[in-house]
C-alpha cells in the first residue's frame, strides 16, 4: 500500500461529551461552519495563540460556492438612445 499524498488531510476520531459536543455543534452553526470545521478553526487559533502552529501550514480551504462575478457591461452599440 503506498502512503497518501501530502495534500490528503488526516482523520482522527475524537470522542467528546454529548453537552461539549452540542455547544461546539451550536457555535459552529452559529458561524456558518459545519463541527468539524469549527473544531480545526479553534484548534488552529490554540495552536497560533501558543506559537506552536507550524510555518508551513496552509490556510484552511474556503468552501462553497464562489462569489458571483459582477454582470458583464452590455455592448457599445446597444445602449439605448
Amino acid at each position: 500500500m503506498t502512503p497518501p499524498p501530502p495534500s490528503d488531510r488526516k482523520q482522527v476520531l475524537l470522542r467528546l461529551d454529548p453537552a461539549v459536543y452540542e455547544a461546539l455543534a451550536r457555535w459552529a452553526g452559529d458561524e456558518l461552519r459545519s463541527a468539524n470545521a469549527q473544531i480545526e478553526f479553534l484548534l488552529r487559533r490554540a495552536l497560533a495563540d501558543a506559537g506552536r502552529l507550524p510555518g508551513g501550514t496552509r490556510p484552511i480551504a474556503r468552501r462553497g460556492r464562489p462569489p458571483k462575478a459582477p454582470p458583464a457591461p452590455p455592448p457599445a452599440g446597444d445602449a439605448p438612445p
